[in-house]
């Protein structure tokens, strides 16, 4: 993915700045491709190994109505430090479009500061 991407990618969810966290966990819950599958027990065996898994959630989330949404809400919920698969990108995508929207939302948003990156102690 290009820089110019993953700044575009965190310029559309601006859109979702003014929702609450709530709103948009509800959202996600009642809308996203991956919600029946884990209350249907169809979710895949996760390997933990990101190429792998993203291979196995790119089917789930390629038609998924609430992609950005779920973005935005990992995003808040767990910052930089998420890992996994969500929305639907890869930890190293989503890390780089991370970085750009907390530039976007002023820093409002405290990430997890573990990574070296921010700073932290590695």
């Amino acid at each position: 993915m290009t820089e110019h991407k993953y700044t575009e990618m965190a310029a559309e969810l601006d859109v979702f700045a003014s929702l609450a966290d709530d709103e948009l966990s509800e959202a996600v819950r009642r809308a996203g491709s991956c919600g029946w599958l884990y209350t249907s027990g169809g979710m895949p065996e996760w390997t933990g190994d990101d190429r792998a898994d993203r291979e196995l959630a790119a089917p789930i989330c390629a038609a998924c109505p609430v992609q950005r949404e779920c973005l935005e809400s990992e995003f808040r919920t767990h910052g930089y430090a998420l890992s996994g698969v969500w929305g639907p990108l890869a930890e190293d995508d989503r890390r780089a479009v991370f970085l750009r929207w907390l530039d976007r939302r002023d820093g409002t948003v405290v990430p997890d500061r573990d990574d070296a990156e921010f700073g932290g102690q590695p």
